[in-house]
Protein backbone atom coordinates (compact mmCIF):
# COMPACT_ATOMS: atom_id res chain seq x y z
CA UNK A 1 0.00 0.00 0.00
CA UNK A 2 0.89 3.49 -0.72
CA UNK A 3 3.44 5.27 1.65
CA UNK A 4 3.52 8.97 2.39
CA UNK A 5 5.86 10.71 0.03
CA UNK A 6 8.33 14.18 0.98
CA UNK A 7 5.43 16.32 -1.58
CA UNK A 8 2.43 14.74 0.89
CA UNK A 9 4.71 15.52 4.19
CA UNK A 10 5.23 19.37 2.80
CA UNK A 11 0.98 19.66 1.98
CA UNK A 12 0.69 18.53 5.47
CA UNK A 13 2.90 20.76 7.06
CA UNK A 14 2.07 23.73 4.74
CA UNK A 15 -1.66 23.00 6.09
CA UNK A 16 -1.32 22.70 9.60
CA UNK A 17 1.13 25.18 10.13
CA UNK A 18 -1.64 27.68 7.51
CA UNK A 19 -4.28 26.33 10.23
CA UNK A 20 -2.83 27.30 13.68
CA UNK A 21 -2.54 30.54 12.32
CA UNK A 22 -6.05 31.32 10.86
CA UNK A 23 -7.30 29.80 13.82
CA UNK A 24 -4.88 31.79 16.02
CA UNK A 25 -6.32 34.88 14.16
CA UNK A 26 -9.90 33.72 15.04
CA UNK A 27 -9.62 33.05 18.99
CA UNK A 28 -6.89 36.22 19.78
CA UNK A 29 -10.05 37.93 20.44
CA UNK A 30 -11.07 36.24 23.28
CA UNK A 31 -7.93 37.19 24.94
CA UNK A 32 -8.31 40.15 25.07
CA UNK A 33 -11.99 40.67 26.03
CA UNK A 34 -11.59 42.65 28.60
CA UNK A 35 -9.13 45.99 27.25
CA UNK A 36 -11.84 45.92 23.78
CA UNK A 37 -14.85 46.35 26.06
CA UNK A 38 -13.34 48.98 27.74
CA UNK A 39 -12.47 50.69 24.13
CA UNK A 40 -15.00 50.00 21.64
CA UNK A 41 -18.20 50.93 23.86
CA UNK A 42 -18.89 54.09 26.20
CA UNK A 43 -16.70 54.37 28.98
CA UNK A 44 -20.26 55.64 31.33
CA UNK A 45 -21.50 52.21 29.85
CA UNK A 46 -21.83 49.51 32.70
CA UNK A 47 -18.71 47.08 32.59
CA UNK A 48 -21.45 43.85 32.12
CA UNK A 49 -22.95 45.25 29.66
CA UNK A 50 -19.85 46.00 27.94
CA UNK A 51 -17.99 42.68 28.26
CA UNK A 52 -21.76 41.12 26.99
CA UNK A 53 -21.81 42.70 23.95
CA UNK A 54 -18.30 42.51 23.46
CA UNK A 55 -18.72 38.64 24.24
CA UNK A 56 -21.81 38.68 21.59
CA UNK A 57 -19.36 40.10 19.06
CA UNK A 58 -16.99 37.13 19.31
CA UNK A 59 -20.23 35.08 19.15
CA UNK A 60 -20.96 36.86 15.99
CA UNK A 61 -17.78 34.90 14.52
CA UNK A 62 -19.59 31.47 15.48
CA UNK A 63 -22.51 32.55 13.59
CA UNK A 64 -21.64 33.88 10.19
CA UNK A 65 -19.74 30.57 10.20
CA UNK A 66 -22.29 28.40 8.22
CA UNK A 67 -22.59 30.95 5.49
CA UNK A 68 -19.32 31.65 4.66
CA UNK A 69 -18.39 27.80 5.25
CA UNK A 70 -21.26 27.40 2.47
CA UNK A 71 -20.48 29.86 -0.21
CA UNK A 72 -16.82 28.54 -0.46
CA UNK A 73 -18.10 24.80 0.11
CA UNK A 74 -20.02 25.98 -3.31
CA UNK A 75 -17.05 27.21 -5.32
CA UNK A 76 -14.82 24.69 -4.07
CA UNK A 77 -16.74 21.84 -4.95
CA UNK A 78 -16.96 23.67 -8.63
CA UNK A 79 -13.71 25.40 -9.22
CA UNK A 80 -11.30 23.71 -6.96
CA UNK A 81 -10.46 23.62 -3.24
CA UNK A 82 -6.96 25.43 -3.70
CA UNK A 83 -8.52 28.45 -4.59
CA UNK A 84 -10.93 28.19 -1.42
CA UNK A 85 -8.13 27.29 0.61
CA UNK A 86 -6.25 30.50 0.05
CA UNK A 87 -9.10 32.88 0.23
CA UNK A 88 -10.26 31.73 3.55
CA UNK A 89 -6.92 32.54 4.72
CA UNK A 90 -6.78 35.98 3.12
CA UNK A 91 -10.61 36.99 4.31
CA UNK A 92 -8.97 35.59 8.12
CA UNK A 93 -5.24 38.17 7.85
CA UNK A 94 -6.88 41.00 6.34
CA UNK A 95 -9.85 41.43 9.12
CA UNK A 96 -7.54 40.85 11.51
CA UNK A 97 -4.83 43.21 10.94
CA UNK A 98 -7.70 45.78 10.52
CA UNK A 99 -8.95 45.01 13.91
CA UNK A 100 -5.48 45.96 15.19
CA UNK A 101 -5.60 48.99 13.30
CA UNK A 102 -9.27 49.97 14.07
CA UNK A 103 -9.90 53.60 15.68
CA UNK A 104 -11.81 53.13 18.98
CA UNK A 105 -15.25 54.54 20.36
CA UNK A 106 -13.10 57.82 21.88
CA UNK A 107 -12.16 58.75 18.14
CA UNK A 108 -15.52 57.44 16.35
CA UNK A 109 -18.58 56.65 18.95
CA UNK A 110 -20.39 53.58 17.62
CA UNK A 111 -18.83 53.34 14.66
CA UNK A 112 -16.12 51.71 16.70
CA UNK A 113 -18.04 48.49 17.45
CA UNK A 114 -19.85 48.62 14.24
CA UNK A 115 -16.78 47.82 12.43
CA UNK A 116 -15.58 45.52 15.06
CA UNK A 117 -19.01 43.27 14.75
CA UNK A 118 -18.19 43.53 11.18
CA UNK A 119 -14.90 42.57 10.80
CA UNK A 120 -15.89 39.58 13.23
CA UNK A 121 -18.28 38.27 10.96
CA UNK A 122 -15.33 37.94 7.90
CA UNK A 123 -13.55 35.92 10.24
CA UNK A 124 -16.47 33.90 11.01
CA UNK A 125 -17.03 33.34 7.39
CA UNK A 126 -13.20 32.66 6.79
CA UNK A 127 -12.94 30.16 9.59
CA UNK A 128 -16.72 28.25 8.32
CA UNK A 129 -14.67 28.15 4.86
CA UNK A 130 -10.76 27.41 6.09
CA UNK A 131 -11.58 24.14 8.83
CA UNK A 132 -14.08 21.77 6.19
CA UNK A 133 -11.28 23.25 3.99
CA UNK A 134 -8.22 21.72 4.78
CA UNK A 135 -9.82 18.62 6.51
CA UNK A 136 -10.74 17.75 2.32
CA UNK A 137 -7.54 19.63 0.89
CA UNK A 138 -4.89 17.15 3.18
CA UNK A 139 -7.85 14.01 2.84
CA UNK A 140 -7.88 14.01 -1.33
CA UNK A 141 -3.63 14.57 -1.35
CA UNK A 142 -2.62 11.76 0.83
CA UNK A 143 -3.00 7.75 0.44
CA UNK A 144 -5.98 6.57 1.33
CA UNK A 145 -4.36 4.69 4.35
CA UNK A 146 -3.06 7.95 5.76
CA UNK A 147 -6.08 9.98 5.54
CA UNK A 148 -6.93 9.65 9.66
CA UNK A 149 -3.20 10.46 10.05
CA UNK A 150 -3.55 13.52 7.83
CA UNK A 151 -6.89 15.19 8.82
CA UNK A 152 -5.28 14.49 12.51
CA UNK A 153 -2.29 16.24 11.90
CA UNK A 154 -4.35 19.04 10.52
CA UNK A 155 -6.70 19.40 13.42
CA UNK A 156 -3.61 19.48 15.55
CA UNK A 157 -2.25 22.37 14.25
CA UNK A 158 -5.80 23.72 14.19
CA UNK A 159 -6.34 23.51 18.32
CA UNK A 160 -2.25 24.79 17.92
CA UNK A 161 -4.02 27.95 17.32
CA UNK A 162 -5.38 28.21 20.59
CA UNK A 163 -2.17 27.25 22.05
CA UNK A 164 -0.71 29.75 20.49
CA UNK A 165 -3.21 32.58 20.93
CA UNK A 166 -3.18 31.41 24.83
CA UNK A 167 0.92 32.22 25.08
CA UNK A 168 0.94 35.51 22.71
CA UNK A 169 -1.54 36.99 25.03
CA UNK A 170 0.18 36.13 27.88
CA UNK A 171 3.45 37.90 26.66
CA UNK A 172 1.67 40.23 26.06
CA UNK A 173 -0.08 41.09 29.46
CA UNK A 174 3.46 40.26 30.94
CA UNK A 175 5.40 42.92 28.98
CA UNK A 176 2.56 45.25 29.12
CA UNK A 177 1.61 47.87 32.22
CA UNK A 178 -2.58 47.92 32.55
CA UNK A 179 -2.54 51.57 31.10
CA UNK A 180 0.03 50.93 28.41
CA UNK A 181 -2.16 47.59 27.37
CA UNK A 182 -5.34 49.38 26.93
CA UNK A 183 -3.40 52.48 25.17
CA UNK A 184 -2.02 50.42 22.20
CA UNK A 185 -0.36 47.02 23.61
CA UNK A 186 -4.14 44.86 23.05
CA UNK A 187 -3.35 45.98 19.01
CA UNK A 188 0.06 44.09 19.45
CA UNK A 189 -1.66 40.38 18.62
CA UNK A 190 -3.92 41.22 15.91
CA UNK A 191 -1.82 43.05 13.93
CA UNK A 192 1.10 40.21 14.45
CA UNK A 193 -1.94 37.77 13.57
CA UNK A 194 -2.80 39.93 10.56
CA UNK A 195 1.20 39.29 9.60
CA UNK A 196 1.22 35.71 10.00
CA UNK A 197 -1.76 35.39 8.11
CA UNK A 198 -0.26 37.23 5.20
CA UNK A 199 2.82 35.02 5.56
CA UNK A 200 0.74 31.89 5.02
CA UNK A 201 -1.69 32.93 1.50
CA UNK A 202 2.39 33.53 0.53
CA UNK A 203 3.18 29.90 1.78
CA UNK A 204 -0.20 28.27 0.74
CA UNK A 205 0.77 29.32 -3.39
CA UNK A 206 3.38 26.46 -3.27
CA UNK A 207 0.56 23.70 -2.52
CA UNK A 208 -1.14 21.94 -5.04
CA UNK A 209 -4.67 21.31 -6.00
CA UNK A 210 -5.65 17.66 -4.80
CA UNK A 211 -5.19 14.68 -7.08
CA UNK A 212 -9.31 14.18 -6.52
CA UNK A 213 -10.46 17.20 -8.03
CA UNK A 214 -8.00 17.45 -11.01
CA UNK A 215 -9.43 13.75 -12.12
CA UNK A 216 -12.88 15.14 -11.57
CA UNK A 217 -12.52 17.77 -13.72
CA UNK A 218 -10.93 15.72 -16.33
CA UNK A 219 -13.64 13.24 -16.33
CA UNK A 220 -15.96 16.12 -15.95
CA UNK A 221 -17.47 14.54 -12.79
CA UNK A 222 -18.17 18.01 -11.00
CA UNK A 223 -21.80 18.58 -9.45
CA UNK A 224 -24.02 19.29 -12.09
CA UNK A 225 -26.60 20.77 -9.92
CA UNK A 226 -26.09 22.82 -6.49
CA UNK A 227 -23.64 20.43 -4.46
CA UNK A 228 -25.75 21.97 -1.43
CA UNK A 229 -29.11 20.73 -2.85
CA UNK A 230 -27.83 17.43 -3.97
CA UNK A 231 -26.26 16.97 -0.30
CA UNK A 232 -29.38 17.73 1.29
CA UNK A 233 -31.77 15.62 -1.21
CA UNK A 234 -29.44 12.34 -1.45
CA UNK A 235 -27.17 12.85 1.22
CA UNK A 236 -29.19 13.50 4.57
CA UNK A 237 -27.45 10.48 6.55
CA UNK A 238 -24.39 11.50 6.21
CA UNK A 239 -25.22 15.06 7.66
CA UNK A 240 -26.97 13.73 10.28
CA UNK A 241 -23.82 11.70 11.27
CA UNK A 242 -21.75 14.11 10.53
CA UNK A 243 -23.32 16.78 12.95
CA UNK A 244 -23.50 14.25 15.93
CA UNK A 245 -19.80 13.81 15.47
CA UNK A 246 -19.66 17.24 15.76
CA UNK A 247 -21.85 17.74 18.71
CA UNK A 248 -19.17 15.45 20.37
CA UNK A 249 -15.85 17.50 19.25
CA UNK A 250 -17.86 21.02 19.97
CA UNK A 251 -18.71 19.28 24.07
CA UNK A 252 -14.67 18.18 24.36
CA UNK A 253 -13.56 21.37 23.13
CA UNK A 254 -15.95 23.95 24.51
CA UNK A 255 -16.24 22.61 27.72
CA UNK A 256 -12.85 21.04 28.58
CA UNK A 257 -10.57 23.17 26.89
CA UNK A 258 -12.21 26.51 26.76
CA UNK A 259 -14.43 26.89 29.68
CA UNK A 260 -12.71 24.52 32.13
CA UNK A 261 -9.93 27.05 33.08
CA UNK A 262 -12.50 29.24 34.45
CA UNK A 263 -14.42 26.51 35.68
CA UNK A 264 -11.95 25.41 38.00
CA UNK A 265 -10.91 28.64 39.48
CA UNK A 266 -14.59 28.81 40.73
CA UNK A 267 -15.80 25.57 41.62
CA UNK A 268 -11.79 24.37 43.08
CA UNK A 269 -10.46 27.77 43.84
CA UNK A 270 -7.49 26.89 41.59
CA UNK A 271 -5.33 29.98 41.15
CA UNK A 272 -5.88 31.74 37.89
CA UNK A 273 -2.14 31.45 37.07
CA UNK A 274 -1.98 27.86 37.63
CA UNK A 275 -5.32 27.05 35.96
CA UNK A 276 -4.17 29.10 32.44
CA UNK A 277 -0.67 26.89 32.51
CA UNK A 278 -2.18 23.66 33.49
CA UNK A 279 -4.31 24.59 30.12
CA UNK A 280 -1.71 25.26 27.90
CA UNK A 281 0.01 21.98 29.08
CA UNK A 282 -3.35 20.16 27.96
CA UNK A 283 -3.81 21.90 24.75
CA UNK A 284 -0.26 20.56 24.12
CA UNK A 285 -1.69 17.12 24.83
CA UNK A 286 -4.71 18.01 22.97
CA UNK A 287 -2.15 18.34 19.77
CA UNK A 288 -0.48 15.04 20.40
CA UNK A 289 -3.37 13.35 20.98
CA UNK A 290 -5.44 14.34 17.50
CA UNK A 291 -2.40 12.76 15.90
CA UNK A 292 -2.28 10.31 17.47
CA UNK A 293 -5.98 9.53 17.25
CA UNK A 294 -5.78 10.28 13.58
CA UNK A 295 -3.05 7.71 13.26
CA UNK A 296 -5.17 5.27 14.65
CA UNK A 297 -7.60 5.19 13.39
CA UNK A 298 -5.54 4.25 10.21
CA UNK A 299 -4.46 1.15 11.76
CA UNK A 300 -7.52 -0.31 14.02
CA UNK A 301 -10.01 1.51 12.20
CA UNK A 302 -12.24 4.82 12.97
CA UNK A 303 -14.72 3.45 14.83
CA UNK A 304 -13.36 1.36 16.86
CA UNK A 305 -10.65 3.78 17.76
CA UNK A 306 -13.46 6.58 18.36
CA UNK A 307 -15.68 3.93 20.96
CA UNK A 308 -12.09 3.23 22.75
CA UNK A 309 -11.35 7.22 22.86
CA UNK A 310 -14.94 8.35 23.91
CA UNK A 311 -14.30 6.18 27.10
CA UNK A 312 -11.47 7.22 27.85
CA UNK A 313 -12.74 10.72 27.52
CA UNK A 314 -15.53 10.21 29.54
CA UNK A 315 -13.17 8.42 32.28
CA UNK A 316 -10.46 11.18 32.17
CA UNK A 317 -12.95 14.05 32.25
CA UNK A 318 -14.47 12.45 35.18
CA UNK A 319 -11.32 11.91 37.02
CA UNK A 320 -9.62 15.38 36.58
CA UNK A 321 -13.38 17.09 37.93
CA UNK A 322 -13.77 14.38 40.88
CA UNK A 323 -10.01 14.48 42.05
CA UNK A 324 -9.60 18.18 41.82
CA UNK A 325 -11.83 18.60 44.97
CA UNK A 326 -9.31 16.30 46.65
CA UNK A 327 -6.22 17.13 45.05
CA UNK A 328 -6.11 20.22 43.45
CA UNK A 329 -2.20 19.80 43.50
CA UNK A 330 -2.72 16.79 40.68
CA UNK A 331 -4.12 19.45 38.01
CA UNK A 332 -1.35 19.31 35.44
CA UNK A 333 -0.92 15.66 35.14
CA UNK A 334 -4.81 15.37 35.23
CA UNK A 335 -5.25 18.13 32.79
CA UNK A 336 -2.64 16.39 30.64
CA UNK A 337 -3.95 13.39 30.63
CA UNK A 338 -7.48 14.84 30.11
CA UNK A 339 -6.38 17.17 27.30
CA UNK A 340 -5.07 14.24 25.41
CA UNK A 341 -7.96 12.02 25.36
CA UNK A 342 -9.75 15.22 23.82
CA UNK A 343 -7.30 14.31 21.12
CA UNK A 344 -10.00 11.74 20.36
CA UNK A 345 -11.79 14.06 17.95
CA UNK A 346 -8.83 13.85 15.19
CA UNK A 347 -11.18 10.97 14.33
CA UNK A 348 -13.80 13.06 13.99
CA UNK A 349 -12.84 14.81 9.89
CA UNK A 350 -10.99 11.61 8.04
CA UNK A 351 -14.50 10.07 9.22
CA UNK A 352 -16.45 13.09 8.16
CA UNK A 353 -14.47 13.41 4.80
CA UNK A 354 -15.43 9.90 4.07
CA UNK A 355 -19.06 9.77 4.06
CA UNK A 356 -19.90 12.26 1.15
CA UNK A 357 -18.57 11.33 -2.50
CA UNK A 358 -15.94 13.96 -4.21
CA UNK A 359 -18.48 15.75 -6.24
CA UNK A 360 -19.92 17.54 -2.90
CA UNK A 361 -17.36 16.67 -0.46
CA UNK A 362 -16.58 20.27 0.64
CA UNK A 363 -20.53 21.37 0.62
CA UNK A 364 -21.51 18.28 2.64
CA UNK A 365 -19.00 18.40 5.17
CA UNK A 366 -19.07 22.05 5.62
CA UNK A 367 -22.68 22.11 5.97
CA UNK A 368 -23.37 19.18 8.62
CA UNK A 369 -19.89 20.71 10.45
CA UNK A 370 -20.71 24.58 10.77
CA UNK A 371 -24.08 24.05 10.69
CA UNK A 372 -23.79 21.61 14.07
CA UNK A 373 -21.00 23.50 15.65
CA UNK A 374 -22.81 27.09 15.22
CA UNK A 375 -25.89 25.30 17.16
CA UNK A 376 -24.32 23.01 19.26
CA UNK A 377 -20.94 25.25 20.06
CA UNK A 378 -22.91 28.55 20.79
CA UNK A 379 -25.36 26.62 23.01
CA UNK A 380 -23.05 24.38 25.18
CA UNK A 381 -21.52 27.54 27.24
CA UNK A 382 -25.25 28.45 28.40
CA UNK A 383 -26.40 24.89 28.83
CA UNK A 384 -23.54 24.13 31.04
CA UNK A 385 -23.94 27.60 33.30
CA UNK A 386 -27.41 27.04 33.58
CA UNK A 387 -26.67 23.28 34.90
CA UNK A 388 -24.40 24.70 37.03
CA UNK A 389 -27.05 26.52 39.40
CA UNK A 390 -28.02 23.06 40.13
CA UNK A 391 -25.58 20.67 39.64
CA UNK A 392 -21.81 21.78 40.20
CA UNK A 393 -20.28 18.62 38.12
CA UNK A 394 -22.70 19.79 35.39
CA UNK A 395 -19.64 19.95 32.84
CA UNK A 396 -18.10 16.63 33.49
CA UNK A 397 -21.77 14.90 33.07
CA UNK A 398 -22.03 16.80 30.20
CA UNK A 399 -19.14 15.64 28.10
CA UNK A 400 -19.40 11.98 30.02
CA UNK A 401 -23.36 12.24 28.60
CA UNK A 402 -21.78 12.96 24.57
CA UNK A 403 -18.77 10.37 25.46
CA UNK A 404 -21.09 7.95 25.28
CA UNK A 405 -23.45 9.24 22.19
CA UNK A 406 -19.16 9.15 20.73
CA UNK A 407 -19.33 5.35 22.02
CA UNK A 408 -22.58 4.40 20.26
CA UNK A 409 -21.22 6.30 16.80
CA UNK A 410 -17.83 4.39 17.17
CA UNK A 411 -19.94 1.16 17.27
CA UNK A 412 -21.80 2.46 14.09
CA UNK A 413 -19.12 2.89 12.65
CA UNK A 414 -17.87 -0.62 12.81
CA UNK A 415 -20.57 -1.88 11.16
CA UNK A 416 -20.44 0.54 7.86
CA UNK A 417 -17.42 0.77 5.64
CA UNK A 418 -16.84 3.87 4.10
CA UNK A 419 -14.20 4.90 1.55
CA UNK A 420 -12.96 8.20 0.38
CA UNK A 421 -12.29 7.04 -2.76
Amino acid sequence: MPSLKRSDYRTLALAALGGTLEFYDFIIFVFFAGAISKLFFPHDMPDWLSQTQTFGIFAAGYLARPLGGIIMAHFGDLFGRKRMFMLSILLMALPTLAIGLLPTYAAIGIWAPLLLLALRVFQGAAIGGEVPGAWVFVAEHVPQRHVGFACGTLTAGLTGGILLGSLVATAVIRSYTPAELLADGWRMPFILGGAFGLVSVWLRQYLHETPVFKEMQARQQLASELPLKTVVRAHRPAVVLTMLMTWLLSAAIVVMILMTPTLVQKLFAIPAAVALQSNSIATLFLSIGCIAFGALADRFGAGRVLAAGCMALGASSWLLYSQLSAAPEHIYVLYALNGFFVGVIGVVPSTAVRLFPPAVRFSGLSFAYNVAYAVFGGLTPVLVSLMLGFDSFAPVHYVVALSVVGIGLGVYLRRREVVIR
